[in-house]
């Protein structure tokens, strides 16, 4: 298959990665139905690790076959995926999820959360870590982007 990430991004991302501080595990959930743009989604996301292999890995599930960890995880559609901590091989869970492809925009999004999570340290002032940690009950937040 054709790579996705030519040389120019391939070495800013490099650039970019050399910043990481603790490793990043991404768990992606895929499908054999209904799942379009898993395979560039799967692919999208091996290439990323690639560059960085050494903190940053891939844990692959089929939504249906791994049914009840996609429910632990709140994994209800295809491609989804969990961008966490990876202490020792297993998951630290921020409660991040993509869902679709992140292409476009949208990839710099997704490199600027493997950076974040890989920090370990919210990237937020004050005033807002002050305003959840006042937070009383569990909080559903939702952003939705559109194709470029």
């Amino acid at each position: 298959m054709e790579k996705l990430l030519g040389p120019d991004i391939i070495k800013q991302l490099k650039d970019v990665f050399a910043k990481l501080d603790q490793p990043v595990r991404i768990v992606f959930f895929g499908g054999e139905d209904n799942c379009e743009l898993c395979d560039e989604t799967r692919q999208l996301l091996h290439e990323v690790a690639d560059v960085s292999p050494e903190m940053i890995t891939v844990a692959e599930h089929d939504i249906q076959a791994d049914a009840g960890l996609a429910k632990k995880y709140g994994i209800d559609k295809t491609p989804m995926f969990i961008i966490g901590g990876d202490d020792n091989g297993e998951l630290v869970d921020y409660g991040i999820r993509f869902s679709g492809i992140p292409a476009g925009h949208e990839f710099a999004t997704l490199v600027t959360t493997i950076l974040d999570v890989s920090m370990r340290t919210p990237q937020l002032d004050k005033a807002s870590l002050d305003f959840l940690v006042g937070l009383k009950e569990p909080v559903h937040m939702m952003v939705f982007v559109t194709p470029t």
